[in-house]
């Protein structure tokens, strides 16, 4: 965890590690991101890209001239994308991003965690196996799958009762509903389980058994002290999975047809758009970061004792 003023000094080393091991291996990549297709380009006009952004210079010179644009918020231009900054695709594509992966992490929270509790509350029962089979058959499954199921039955053979679209986000909030479900999917399972294994190993605790032999009634018992400690491992987990879920949803935004930052993040890979790649490379690394502190600030509320911990 981060405590007090290690917090900056923490995120600024981790955006530094990160912008440059990106430019290291981004100039490993083989290929030519100013060659669109399959024609040459003529040497004499290679030189000349090259020269005009930094790219006949060695791999730490061009970390300084990156860090200087992002210390300035510049984040330069596209290589690939002609007439057009990394800037403009992360303020055009980033919010549609942003929208869809908290939705999906809400679905993930409010349908993940009461699963959790319960399958540990019935542990051993006919819920638990069921439960425990669904999110395990769920987390299994892949996001194309989870995406075509989806669109086949509540699009498609379903549409007319539903009124959802099989694609883009020009239908209002029917747009959103089967991407976030399918994107936010796995990190249901995934806060099931974990909810389920911290509630069963804090149920055993002594000072749980304490707490029956006082009186406190069953209810209590486990909404004040087994369910707040057994939070503590999921906002773990929820920080690196908000990070996912924003840039990580190339193929849900590729099948349900949403111009989200994922996709843009991948065509930049392919294409050798360094400059972009970079650039969403250094937005995710902010959002893990933020998300770090927030979990941080929630851990003061689940567990009063982290509160006066310094490091």
């Amino acid at each position: 965890m981060w405590h007090g003023r290690t917090t900056e000094a923490k995120a600024a080393e981790y955006t530094d590690y990160l912008n440059e091991e990106g430019v290291k291996k981004l100039r490993q990549i083989k290929g030519n991101p100013f060659q669109t297709t399959d024609r040459a380009v003529p040497e004499s006009i290679q030189r000349n890209l090259e020269r005009k952004y930094h790219l006949d210079k060695p791999w730490y010179l061009q970390y300084l001239y990156y860090v200087e644009g992002v210390v300035t918020f510049d984040l330069g231009p596209s290589l690939v994308q002609r007439n057009r900054d990394v800037n403009d695709v992360i303020k055009d594509h980033f919010p549609v991003s942003l929208k869809l992966g908290c939705l999906a992490m809400l679905w993930a929270v409010i349908v993940g965690i009461p699963l959790g509790v319960i399958s540990a509350l019935k542990q051993n029962t006919i819920v638990d196996y069921v439960t425990m089979v669904f999110v395990n058959l769920g987390y299994a499954i892949p996001n194309f799958l989870i995406c075509t199921l989806l669109i086949y039955f509540f699009a498609v053979k379903w549409g007319d009762v539903t009124g959802f679209p099989t694609n883009g986000i020009e239908s209002g909030w029917k747009s959103w509903v089967l991407p976030a479900i399918a994107l936010g999917h796995a990190p249901m399972t995934l806060f099931a389980r974990i909810v389920r294994g911290s509630m069963l190993e804090t149920l055993q605790q002594d000072y749980i058994r304490t707490a029956y032999a006082k009186g406190l009634r069953r209810r209590r018992v486990v909404g004040l002290h087994v369910l707040r400690n057994s939070l503590i491992p999921a906002v773990t987990a929820a920080a690196p999975l908000l990070g996912f879920l924003i840039t990580g949803s190339f193929i849900v935004e590729f099948i349900f047809g949403i111009p989200g930052i994922g996709r843009y993040f991948v065509i930049s890979v392919t294409g050798r758009d360094y400059s972009v790649t970079m650039g969403i490379t250094v937005m995710l690394s902010v959002i893990i970061i933020f998300a770090n502190m927030v979990v941080d600030i929630l851990y003061g509320f689940l567990d009063p004792r982290t509160r006066d911990v310094r490091t």
